[in-house]
């Protein structure tokens, strides 16, 4: 976390002695990261939480990727996927490599459990749906459109509400979707998902004047949850490709008071306030995070370029030592055939991409574009799972290919091959031109 904080009850200095109402010492912990140089948190247990049982391997957590050795662009509809599991058990792996992972959720059930991804940092983006997550430092409530950041470590129990028939997608009923959506990504590399540094002060880590979001805009955790209950309380634990159960004698969110920069905290991705430029800008103004060799990227409602003669689209461009991912969330998507809401696309490194047919000329005049999408560029190639290939739009290569010349006419009186007056652009005429992903 870019921030100090504290919360709750603590001695005034660290390591030394803080006694419960009986008498008994709480129990301290260091919650550190990269062998006790990187970011932390102190925390104080009502009991010592050292104190596990039980430990046994439940399932393999490892995903497998196949058509390794094909490269394609790419498109799967998800909004179909029926719902399973709970909000960890029912997470479905549709693209990833060796540093990050990205799966769907659809939960069917509640948590029944409290997780803690001992792997890897979480950044889930809710898509549809609110709640509660419970964690070892407190109390955060999420909604639609939230960024959560969970730190590796992270003690928490997702909860949902029951999603209401107003805030659920058209078309969709309670069966196929009772509690919500959202999309996770997942550190595989043991590096941690934190703000670009560019937008913080080297000396002070305090967002800069020209970050796109700052302090004010996050949602930190309220009071700790200190609870001080015997009993048997299941942790799964996500380490070495598996998820682990163990048992706590103690409920696992004990702790009277904690502080330092490690944490979990919210982000609203309306709050993100887009850059915006007289020419077309590059996607790294809309990046948000970034982990090692990837970064999480967010395309909001913006003002679109002012030159008199700019395109408001982008260029084609060939990102050569980048994959593409884009999550679609809402918004008009018609001047990129066959996407629309949850849709994923995926553009590989060394394959040229931009625009589909046709939207150039029509976006031209354009001031303001709605759509909004999640992004994420990765730094290794990325591959599908079984689970993407079920939901591939095979046709979506050739997308880029239709309609982009004007078919020849018969020949004409003087026998010259004449182009009809009307090219595959003017087919697209009713679509909107102000579709300006990359």
């Amino acid at each position: 976390m870019p921030y100090y904080m504290k919360l709750g009850e603590m001695p005034r200095k660290r390591h030394t002695q803080f006694r419960r109402p009986d008498g008994a010492l709480y129990s301290e912990e260091l919650f550190g990261t990269e062998g006790f140089v990187g970011p932390s948190s102190t925390m104080y247990h009502i009991h010592p939480p050292t104190q596990v049982t039980g430990w046994k391997a439940l399932y393999s957590s490892k995903p497998e990727y196949v058509e390794r050795d094909v490269m394609r662009m790419r498109h799967s509809k998800t909004m179909n996927m029926k719902p399973n599991g709970d909000p960890v058990t029912g997470r479905v792996v549709i693209l990833g490599n060796a540093d990050v992972e990205m799966s769907i959720c659809t939960p069917a059930e509640p948590m029944s459990y409290h997780f803690k991804n001992g792997q890897g940092d979480e950044c889930l983006f809710i898509h549809f749906g609110s709640g509660t997550l419970n964690t070892m430092f407190g109390t955060l409530t999420f909604g639609k459109k939230d960024y959560i950041v969970i730190p590796k470590g992270t003690i928490y129990q997702m909860i949902f509400d029951e999603l209401a028939d107003a805030d659920r997608p058209e078309g969709l009923t309670k069966e196929d979707m009772p509690y919500g959506r959202f999309v996770c990504f997942e550190t595989a590399n043991h590096s941690h998902i934190v703000p670009p540094p560019r937008y913080l002060s080297k000396k002070t880590s305090q967002f800069l004047e020209h970050a796109p979001y700052c302090e004010r805009d996050l949602r930190v955790p309220t009071l700790p949850l200190s609870y001080d209950e015997d009993g048997e309380f299941e942790v799964r634990i996500k380490a070495l490709d598996q998820v682990h159960g163990y048992i706590y004698n103690y409920h696992p969110l004990d702790i009277v008071g904690w502080d330092g920069c490690y944490y979990p905290y919210c982000f609203n991705i309306d709050d993100f306030a887009p850059i915006t430029g007289k020419l077309h800008m590059p996607p790294p103004i809309h990046q948000t995070f970034e982990g090692h060799n990837f970064v999480i990227c967010s395309f909001c409602p913006r003002m679109l370029d002012w030159h008199e003669d700019a395109i408001p689209v982008p260029y084609n461009h060939s990102n050569i030592d980048s994959d593409e991912v884009l999550y679609y969330v809402e918004g008009n998507y018609k001047a990129r055939r066959g996407i629309e809401v949850g849709s994923i696309t995926l553009h590989p490194q060394g394959i040229p991409h931009g625009p589909h047919p046709g939207t150039v000329e029509k976006s031209l005049g354009a001031k303001f574009t709605n759509e909004l999408a999640v992004m994420c560029d990765t730094f290794r190639p990325l591959f599908p799972t079984k689970a993407a290939l079920a939901l591939d739009d095979s046709a979506y290569p050739e997308s880029w290919r239709a309609d982009h010349f004007a078919p020849l006419q018969k020949p004409s009186a003087n026998g010259a091959s004449e182009r009809g007056a009307k090219g595959g652009g003017d087919r697209l005429a009713d679509e909107s031109a102000t579709n300006v992903w990359t």
